[in-house]
């Protein structure tokens, strides 16, 4: 089954994309790899789902589907700017930024929102290194923002 074929068979619905201001790209195509901005995690109206900080005023349940969605835009984008998702190999490595209070240390559980979602998307593609960081703070008072980096078919290193 080809990554789009399992995308529409997954009833998931992408949002946006909602790419960045001027003069940063949503998408940086080199080497055989394609590399997103962080991603914050929006609704497909626009808005933040669960903004705040992990720890003071939302649980890891909350922060994982913050991360859901952070992923869901990076699909987006990837799929916005490489005109499918066909086009990606297999998903790379993930960064996760967690904005949570000094002692909360379940950054993983909150990043793992992203990592079931891109496993769901890509199959076994979408298997792929990570770390999940703690913060003090994110843009726009988002609790978890994401990059995703992805190898492109056809295009591996020698």
């Amino acid at each position: 089954m080809s990554h789009e074929q399992r995308f529409a068979a997954s009833g998931l619905v992408l949002p946006g994309p909602f790419f960045p201001h001027d003069p940063l790209d949503g998408l940086v195509v080199h080497g055989g790899r394609a590399r997103t901005s962080g991603q914050l995690p929006r609704d497909a109206d626009g808005h933040l789902v669960n903004r705040g900080v992990l720890g003071a005023n939302l649980t890891p349940g909350e922060g994982a589907e913050a991360a859901r969605w952070c992923a869901l835009n990076a699909v987006s984008t990837l799929r916005a700017v490489l005109g499918s998702l066909d086009a990606v190999e297999r998903v790379l490595t993930v960064i996760g930024f967690v904005a949570c209070t000094a002692d909360f240390e379940a950054q993983p559980t909150v990043v793992d929102g992203a990592s079931r979602l891109l496993v769901e998307v890509f199959g076994d593609a979408g298997r792929h290194s990570r770390s999940a960081i703690g913060v003090a703070a994110l843009p726009r008072g988002s609790s978890v923002e994401v990059e995703v980096e992805v190898v492109l078919v056809g295009l591996r290193d020698a």
